[in-house]
């Protein structure tokens, strides 16, 4: 006889974990099936990984700064295991923590995969089968493999945080965030770069300011190779070279980062047995109060079609949670304007539209404000690293419909604008609000 929960969740990644605190907390009885470390990707092999070397690199960056200013410093390497260990460490204690807070709320985990057998029943990889009204698809997503020859002789994400020692010489092939950020950090760290990008990088970022971050780019040293065709890769020697349809055999280098994309994993689940409705790459239709077409099935996080990124799941799984367990009836998750920032070398923070698409829907309604800058920190080194920033506004009341950042700290200071655009800020607001000086947020007050 199946054993019987108010919630199953099949995923303990965020979005999935968000959903099980929050509903155990209404008093719901629930189930968390996770095979993998608990955290998913965002913890284990995705944005805290992934920050911790990109303040390592931060930090290697800072070393050359400081010479400028002055200090007798030696600018020295880092130390790679030191540092991969200290970070393990850190993620150890993350899914320790998991395990206190799972226990404490009362949440049955089984450390185990789960399938649909009906659209209210799961069964276990161990032969169990657990049933409930509610069943929560958080089953997140992984790097996209190509059917090529030699891709196995490439790292996907996943790989860079299990490497032992820095590539000397890298290439990586992809333009999304992933691509980006790797290419940045690890040039940074002392890796020489190659970019090697399709069409243009960070498509769903400002046009103006990503051009202006491959300059930032190119003047660090990463080399860009554009309009790329790669048909596979193959060794010579010990080296690793790429087969490019359009620019011919690139290399050699020591390794090879695909980042291509990711795909959700919703292969496993037997969606079919339930009914659950997938578009063509395999995502989990959701609607507006993440519902799936079946009464009673939910999704959230990377393996839906909504934005990938682990704040989103998060809100998502704890607003569902609030809904069907917590009695807010309207409670759901707004997808509308949610801050995004890509950690590259400067970071690049967006919200809202971009150029492009304000002018495709508001065409001459757009008002667009501009400010380029030198950071007051690198200015006094002598340096000329300039920052950009936009503000895109609308119609005459001048509703601020985008803000994008390009410079060191966009990270930070896009929250609080975040915030201030959710309430329907106009450009007035902006410019009724007194700046916090010497600092580069304010230049987003500023700008006449």
């Amino acid at each position: 006889m199946a054993d019987t929960f108010d919630l199953i969740v099949l995923g303990g990644g965020s979005g999935g974990l968000a959903a099980a605190f929050r509903a155990a907390r209404h008093g719901a009885r629930v189930a968390l099936l996770e095979p993998g470390a608990l955290g998913g990707t965002c913890v284990n092999v995705g944005c805290v990984p992934k920050k911790a070397l990109w303040f390592a690199a931060q930090l290697a960056q800072q070393q050359t700064l400081a010479q400028d200013y002055g200090f007798a410093t030696r600018v020295g390497q880092l130390d790679w295991e030191h540092f991969r260990q200290l970070r393990q460490s850190y993620i150890d204690g993350i899914r320790l923590r998991y395990d206190a807070r799972l226990e404490e709320a009362g949440i049955q985990v089984f450390a185990e995969t789960g399938r649909f057998v009906a659209p209210d029943t799961i069964a276990t990889s161990s032969g169990d089968e657990l049933r409930a009204t509610q069943i929560l698809i958080a089953t997140g997503g992984r790097p996209r493999r190509l059917d090529l020859p030699g891709f196995d002789l490439g790292l996907v994400s996943d790989d860079i945080f299990a490497l032992h020692q820095l590539p000397r010489r890298i290439a990586v092939i992809g333009g999304g965030y992933i691509a980006v950020e790797f290419a940045g950090l690890l040039r940074a760290l002392g890796s020489e770069v190659t970019l090697h990008v399709r069409n243009r990088m960070l498509t769903d970022f400002d046009a103006e300011l990503v051009d202006a971050l491959g300059e930032r780019m190119h003047e660090q040293g990463i080399a860009i190779t554009g309009q790329v065709q790669v048909t596979g890769l193959h060794r010579e020697g010990q080296d690793i070279v790429i087969d490019d349809e359009v620019n011919g055999p690139c290399g050699p280098y020591d390794a090879v980062l695909w980042a291509v994309g990711r795909v959700p994993n919703s292969d496993r689940l037997d969606l079919d047995a339930a009914g659950v409705h997938v578009d063509e790459g395999g995502h989990v239709v959701t609607d507006a109060w993440q519902a799936t077409n079946v009464a009673g099935i939910s999704a959230v996080g990377d393996v839906t079609e909504r934005p990938q990124l682990t704040p989103v799941a998060v809100a998502a799984g704890r607003r569902l949670a609030d809904r069907l367990f917590g009695g807010q009836p309207n409670s759901r998750l707004d997808y509308e304007n949610i801050p995004t920032v890509v950690f590259a070398e400067p970071p690049l923070a967006m919200i809202g539209m971009t150029e492009a698409q304000a002018r495709e829907f508001h065409g001459d309604q757009v008002h667009v404000y501009r400010s380029r800058f030198t950071p007051l920190q690198w200015a006094v080194a002598g340096r000329t690293a300039p920052s950009l920033m936009k503000v895109l506004c609308v119609g005459d009341d001048e509703r601020v419909v985008g803000i994008h950042v390009l410079g060191p700290g966009a990270d930070e200071m896009l929250q609080g604008f975040a915030v201030a655009m959710k309430m329907g800020m106009r450009k007035r607001d902006l410019d009724a609000t007194v700046a916090i000086h010497p600092s580069s947020a304010e230049e987003l007050v500023l700008m006449g």
